[in-house]
């Protein structure tokens, strides 16, 4: 099940479409160069990157997916996670991921 954060981080390349991307993402359609920031499954990380695609795997099909950020490339991801991370970081001097999104 995929849950989106209430203020979802979006690279440039997905802003103008936003509601189509999210769509496709739920409906397991395949998404070509769509990549989605989620919480780490492992708890010694900050945030995954995962490519909208492997969302139809079974492993992650029987997981709650909480989705905080879309980007269109690998690359505008990791620019993303890096401004998540900036901006947690300057609200709050700390790497509480779950707490703070």
């Amino acid at each position: 099940m995929i849950k989106w954060a209430d203020k979802l981080y979006l690279g440039d390349s997905i802003k103008g479409r936003k509601t189509k991307v999210m769509r496709a993402v739920e409906a397991n359609k395949l998404a070509f160069s769509v990549f989605c920031i989620t919480y780490a499954v492992n708890p010694g990380n900050l945030l995954d990157i995962i490519n909208a695609n492997e969302l139809s795997f079974s492993y992650y099909q029987k997981q709650e997916i909480y989705v905080i950020g879309l980007a269109g490339s690998k690359s505008e991801a990791l620019e993303l996670v890096r401004k998540m991370i900036e901006d947690m970081y300057r609200e709050t001097e700390g790497f509480l991921v779950r707490e703070y999104f």
